[in-house]
């Protein structure tokens, strides 16, 4: 059983066969639930049945949307696993059942969500990724949200901090990623009609997550997202990568330092490099677990976390980092030095910003 992540958004390393040995993935990619991305998914499944393919549906949360359930009457849905967790009975994916009945095409729905203890892996996406290295091909579904690299971004738009999230390299990986798009007044109009949530949640809904504004922004950032996963897919290994360095601390803060690089990276198609200088100073027990999750989670994102050990000036570490490798850009937080440390021991921003020659160099706040 995969034992549970110290770091509650740190995600496992997803280790990628041979593609002529894998099932193929498509994705379906919503802005916000309600918009049709499981309706689609099991459409595919019934036109692959009609075309004599061995089609099933794998796990599907219907929500109790009336579209959705009457789209997967008649389809073939494989049993569920039933498991007693504190005293409530939960049913999840049989990933062990489908891996032994093997299936030509499985919709596997809601890829961010987590599995009841117990289960063969913490996440949903990793059980698709099982599926997938057995030769079993993949419908699948999420919200843009859910993206590991997008999280802060989310946050700071909507003012939601979504705590299930997906690696970028799921979608990166995917054969196909198709975006379901409504407006979002339409939206808004569908969860008003009870096409969304229960009646008496609708009016929580449309002040909070559902309001215009948000749905908006969600809508912009997963146009954004699909163009730039097309476009990397057509363009990659097509031009000399950037080089993307993220300076980071065992600070609870640095997480955000990190998705920032990543965006960054995907958006100039680069690479991600993750750099924490080991100055001798003991971490304790909290700081250390919380870099690990930091490695791991620069792993999930593509990138490659770096632990140099250096003695001397923290600034001159990260200079000579940067002129070693080839660094194109370095991304960095606002200092917590008060002023009179900056003036005893110097400001590693202000180094870095002085040393660094054809380099852009991002000081993100902290707000």
């Amino acid at each position: 059983m995969t034992q549970p992540n110290p770091l509650e958004n740190a995600y496992p390393d997803l280790q990628v066969s041979p593609r002529s040995l894998r099932g193929r993935h498509k994705i379906y990619v919503g802005a916000a639930a309600g918009v049709g991305k499981t309706y689609r998914a099991l459409q595919d499944v019934r036109e692959l049945i009609l075309q004599g393919r061995d089609a099933l549906v794998g796990v599907v949360e219907t929500h109790g949307r009336v579209d959705t359930q009457l789209q997967l009457e008649g389809l073939p849905l494989f049993p569920r696993l039933e498991h007693d967790y504190k005293g409530v009975r939960l049913s999840e994916m049989d990933l062990n059942g489908l891996l032994e009945r093997r299936p030509q095409w499985v919709l596997v729905d809601e890829l961010a969500h987590t599995n009841v203890q117990g289960s063969p892996n913490l996440k949903r996406y990793l059980d698709v990724e099982t599926l997938l290295e057995a030769g079993i091909s993949v419908i699948s579904t999420m919200n843009v949200q859910h993206l590991e690299s997008l999280n802060d971004t989310v946050a700071r738009l909507t003012g939601v901090r979504v705590r299930e999230r997906v690696p970028n390299e799921v979608l990166e990986k995917a054969d196909e990623v198709l975006l379901v798009d409504i407006t979002p007044e339409i939206l808004r109009e569908r969860l008003k009609n009870g096409k969304i949530y229960a009646r008496d949640k609708v009016d929580q809904a449309l002040e909070n997550f559902f309001k215009l504004e948000n749905l908006s922004v969600l809508r912009e950032i997963a146009l954004r997202q699909i163009a730039d996963t097309v476009e990397a897919g057509a363009d990659a290994g097509a031009h000399i990568k950037e080089r993307v360095l993220v300076c980071i601390t065992a600070s609870t803060t640095s997480g955000r330092l990190i998705r920032r690089g990543s965006r960054t990276a995907n958006r100039l198609k680069g690479d991600l490099e993750v750099l924490f200088i080991d100055t001798g100073r003991k971490l304790s027990r909290d700081e250390q677990r919380v870099l690990d999750g930091y490695e791991t989670i620069t792993e999930s994102l593509g990138g490659t976390f770096i632990r140099l050990e250096h003695r001397g000036n923290i600034g001159d570490a990260i200079v000579n980092y940067t002129r070693q490798h080839r660094i194109n850009l370095v991304v960095m937080g606002e200092t917590r030095r008060s002023r009179w440390e900056e003036f005893i021991k110097g400001s590693v921003i202000s180094r870095v910003l002085r040393e660094t020659k054809g380099v852009d160099v991002y000081v993100i706040t902290r707000e």
